[in-house]
């Protein structure tokens, strides 16, 4: 199988303004990289990679940066990653410079997400409970 970026994705990336496209690029081509695995698509209006259906990892533009999520990442004990919320097991980190991003880092995030996961997939059958994956 063949790791190609959606033509959505690229689309939405070449969309932003200089700074934030060149960070939407870097992090779209090292979660390619390293989850050649993953179905992406846009999702919700942002770039989102599944594994089985369900979200692994997105990016998103607000207002403090370019937010990477990882929807099971506050199980990563990653101390970069800020757990948003307590109803969720999401964490992300915001990018306001291409050179913040620390290859090292979002490689082992990316790994942790494949390895640690919670089923977003079915929420909504199961009334807002998530259960644990992996």
């Amino acid at each position: 199988m063949a790791a190609t970026i959606s033509k959505d994705i690229l689309t939405y990336n070449y969309s932003k303004l200089e700074g934030d496209k060149v960070i939407c690029e870097m992090l779209a081509t090292e979660i390619i990289k390293h989850l050649p695995e993953a179905e992406n698509k846009i999702w919700h209006g942002h770039p989102v990679w599944f594994l089985e259906g369900n979200p692994i990892v997105g990016y998103s533009k607000q207002k403090k940066g370019i937010r990477l999520m990882f929807w099971s990442g506050a199980d990563f004990e990653e101390d970069s990653l800020s757990v948003k919320g307590g109803k969720f097991e999401d964490a992300s980190i915001f990018y306001n410079d291409v050179a913040d991003i620390v290859i090292g880092d979002l490689k082992r995030w990316l790994e942790k997400s494949r390895a640690i996961q919670w089923d977003y997939k079915n929420i909504v059958k199961r009334k807002g409970i998530l259960e644990r994956l992996k």
